[in-house]
């Protein structure tokens, strides 16, 4: 089949649209957008960091106007949603249980062979959750015999519990203050869950819709990136039959070397608003350094991983979107103790900005402002002392 041939801009489009950043309320508002949009990307990545509010949370904030904190709980509560790891830990709606079990298998099949004494340990474990069936790190004694020698040196029960949990044996539900539960799958997972272990072609199929999806437009590498757990996956194979077989379409996109892969149903012409979001690091438009740089020339990377004296924008720094353009990186804390919204550095990028869209980024600051649960703002630095004076008169006395 003759690839569907787009402008850059055309397939910005079409990525931003997937994203579901086309507009603001693009799945509605409410729990049910929640679920909405958990449904439609497949996949939501979790992220413990507490810099601002996380990653999970900052990722439905910006995308649904009247989001509350409390909803991602409900919805694993009632089965709509469960945690669990594809590329890495997130949330999935639960009709796509069964693809996470080659996850599980692999994880069981894939590590070392576990010795007698852990083998001991996890049936001990997994007989306490069906007696108690719920348990968390703290309703162990501390079984460690060594000092632990860093963050990663978990205590054995702690080991186990993970171990359980990344085989299928466990799953976890979350705490207010987002502390781990772990509870046994049945008290967890709908009766009526399909638990059918998916064949390897059909795994593989499953994984390239669900990620083009979400993505509108990608690379083999970022399709395939979802299923890095499930060695030896079909993904790149599969790719190519579906890509020969019409199952997909192949894209070009000026400038980029290819191949490129869209689904057959994909939008072509979205419409976007012009909004202005603060995008989370950890959201699905912006986990793939490379695709940032291709399609938007935008070069980031989150400074969290980077040793201080090389750190260039801050921290914890949030890609900051207008309509199909990168305009800032904004590095951000929340001291929730003083309720300040605390501004380390805005960092506009070289782009032209009307003062209409300085305004917009001035209301999504308020409004992120009330999602990290703070009263007020305060600017520590900027490379444009002109549009962040504009910004804080705009933000004057209005939150």
């Amino acid at each position: 089949m003759e690839p569907v041939i787009l402008s850059k801009t055309q397939a910005r489009k079409i990525i931003l649209n997937a994203a579901g950043l086309a507009r603001r309320a693009q799945f509605g508002t409410g729990i049910e957008a929640v679920y909405r949009l958990i449904d439609h990307l497949g996949f939501v990545q979790l992220d413990t960091n507490y810099v601002v509010e996380r990653a999970h949370h900052h990722v439905m904030a910006a995308r649904i106007p009247d989001y509350q904190t409390e909803w991602l709980g409900q919805l694993c509560e009632d089965g709509s949603i469960f945690e669990y790891f594809a590329s890495d830990a997130g949330y999935f709606p639960m009709r796509d249980f069964r693809f996470s079990l080659p996850v599980k298998r692999a994880f069981k099949t894939q590590r070392p062979p576990l010795t007698p004494a852990e083998t001991n340990l996890l049936k001990q474990v997994l007989d306490r959750a069906e007696r108690e069936e719920a348990l968390m790190v703290g309703d162990f004694e501390n079984d460690r015999v060594e000092a632990s020698s860093g963050w990663w040196d978990w205590r054995p029960a702690k080991v186990a519990l993970e171990r359980l949990y990344l085989d299928g044996e466990l799953m976890i539900n979350r705490t207010k203050s987002f502390q781990k539960v772990y509870v046994l799958p049945v008290n967890t997972v709908p009766s009526e869950t399909d638990l059918t272990m998916p064949g390897d072609v059909e795994y593989a199929r499953f994984v390239i819709r669900r990620t083009l999806g979400a993505l509108g437009i990608a690379y083999a590498k970022e399709i395939a990136w979802r299923a890095r757990r499930v060695k030896g996956n079909l993904v790149k194979k599969e790719l190519e039959h579906m890509a020969r077989s019409g199952e997909i379409k192949t894209v070009t996109v000026e400038d980029l070397k290819g191949p490129l892969y869209m689904l057959p149903d994909q939008e072509i012409h979205p419409e976007i608003s012009g909004e202005v979001f603060i995008l989370s690091p950890f959201d699905i438009l912006n986990v793939f350094r490379h695709r940032l740089k291709d399609f938007f020339h935008f070069d980031y990377q989150i400074e969290c991983f980077v040793p201080a004296p090389k750190r260039q924008y801050g921290y914890f720094s949030l890609p900051v979107l207008a309509g199909e353009t990168f305009i800032a990186r904004m590095d951000a804390k929340a001291d929730r103790k003083q309720k300040v919204l605390i501004v380390h550095n805005l960092h506009f990028e070289p782009v032209d900005l009307d003062e209409a869209t300085i305004e917009k980024l001035a209301q999504s600051l308020r409004a992120f402002i009330r999602f990290n649960q703070c009263n007020d703002i305060v600017f520590k630095k900027s490379n444009n002392q002109v549009w962040l004076e504009t910004i804080i008169e705009s933000l004057s006395g209005r939150f």
